[in-house]
């Protein structure tokens, strides 16, 4: 018999400033405002941008994998409003691995999207719903040059669980101006 952890994981409601150590949020912004520091910081210079809807089916909330890319960054958003969940952990670019310990998970609503910050590790999206669309920016190669993945249970014992909680409708933020 083999023993390993499960670590349940209680997903934080997004915001700009806890999820600032792994990327940014980006939200609604008034038509016309100029370009800034609250907009995507991208880095997709090293490819072709590759700008497109996947769709995911429902896949349950455990993980024992993470991936990162270390040459892009990466934007995900769901359509139609839906709300999803992402696992993350710092990048840690002198190390093959993350560190496990510190692997948080978020509750991202449907009313904005996330850049992942080069290196971000990242497990998801997760969701409860049957089947998300969501819109991926990233390189039209990342998945074949640029895509690392750690399967936490061979190296560190350890397969992770998110537990949902709903986002009350108070805790969406409005748009900025």
């Amino acid at each position: 018999m083999e023993t390993y952890l499960l670590l349940k994981l209680h997903p934080q409601p997004i915001t700009p400033e806890t999820f600032q150590p792994f990327g940014q949020v980006i939200f609604a912004a008034a038509d016309g405002a100029l370009y800034g520091q609250a907009d995507a910081q991208l880095q997709l210079q090293a490819g072709t941008p590759r700008f497109y809807i996947m769709r995911l089916a429902y896949r349950g909330l455990k993980f024992d994998r993470i991936t990162r890319h270390q040459q892009v960054t990466q934007c995900l958003g769901a359509l139609e409003g839906q709300s999803w969940f992402i696992a993350v952990a710092r990048p840690t670019p002198e190390l093959a691995t993350p560190d496990w310990e510190t692997i948080t998970a978020f509750q991202v609503p449907g009313n904005c999207f996330i850049k992942l910050e080069v290196g971000t590790w990242h497990a998801g999206p997760y969701f409860e719903q049957d089947a998300i669309d969501f819109f991926n920016l990233e390189l039209s190669d990342t998945n074949l040059v640029d895509h690392q993945t750690c399967n936490l249970f061979e190296t560190y014992g350890v397969e992770y669980e998110i537990l949902p909680q709903p986002i009350a409708p108070d805790e969406q933020p409005a748009l900025l101006t």
